[in-house]
């Protein structure tokens, strides 16, 4: 998943399965062989959302620079926890023996600027340190909560994902499973679909995008999410809640 603002090099969301498709698009947009520079916001070092690291094509070229921005980790710098996952007999490589070269920012509740877009960080509930991220550029905002504990009251919601999401333009956050299946779940970290309207609704955000959707979720089961999220408490507040798809753009243009 990737933002971009104007001409300004993309803002990459997590370092998924996404990565691999996007480098292939990048290298299309600007050709093969052209140094492309990138920068991405990772929210949580969990399998499905740095695998893609090591897959994006661009990464292999001289001249490519990705400048990551996580969280501090315990046993080690960002940088140390990749490679130990990065390495041999993982994977046939380590992060240093791709030619591109990639640089490791650790953020924690900090504001920066990436380009001119404003990057807001803040810590996300779910298991293990887990950060949000919000992105405003040219009048426009969006809050990225990709993993985010549903609490026991399913209604409580933290001050900083508030923050992060306060009257965003479009949330995209983690909606994975129904009320039924989060029965068997509750402790896995994850959020319910009626949850995720809650949050954007007590957030007074514009717009939904359910995300990190269940692996056993088919299009036809998420058609349905989509339908029920749409008459769920708070969703009448919302101007629109979809779901997050692959090969999906959304334009947020100008206010």
């Amino acid at each position: 998943m990737a933002v971009t603002v104007g001409n300004e090099p993309p803002i990459v969301l997590d370092l998924g399965t996404g990565l691999r498709p996007l480098g292939r698009q990048l290298e299309d947009r600007y050709g093969i062989g052209v140094p492309i520079v990138m920068t991405a916001l990772l929210t949580h070092l969990h399998w499905d959302h740095i695998i893609g690291l090591p897959f994006c094509a661009p990464l292999l070229r001289p001249g490519t620079h990705i400048e990551v921005y996580g969280p501090p980790q315990i046993g080690g710098t960002l940088h140390e926890v990749i490679d130990r996952v990065v390495i041999p007999p993982f994977f046939p490589v380590q992060v240093k023996e791709l030619h591109g070269s990639i640089d490791f920012q650790e953020v924690e509740e900090d504001d920066f600027a990436i380009g001119s877009a404003k990057i807001r960080v803040r810590r996300v509930p779910h298991v293990g340190t887990t950060l949000g991220f919000r992105i405003e550029a040219d009048g426009a905002s969006l809050a990225f909560v990709s993993d985010h504990q549903t609490p026991a009251d399913h209604r409580t919601v933290a001050p900083s994902v508030l923050e992060l999401c306060d009257g965003a333009d479009l949330l995209i956050h983690d909606a994975q499973y129904t009320d039924a299946e989060f029965e068997g779940k509750s402790n896995w970290g994850h959020s319910t679909v009626g949850y995720a309207v809650h949050v954007a609704a007590e957030a007074g955000a514009r717009r939904l995008s359910l995300f990190h959707h269940d692996p056993d979720h088919t299009d036809e089961v998420l058609d349905r999410i989509v339908e029920e999220a749409g008459r769920a408490p708070g969703a009448s507040r919302l101007e629109m809640v979809t779901a997050a798809a692959e090969g999906s753009t959304v334009d947020l243009g100008h206010r």
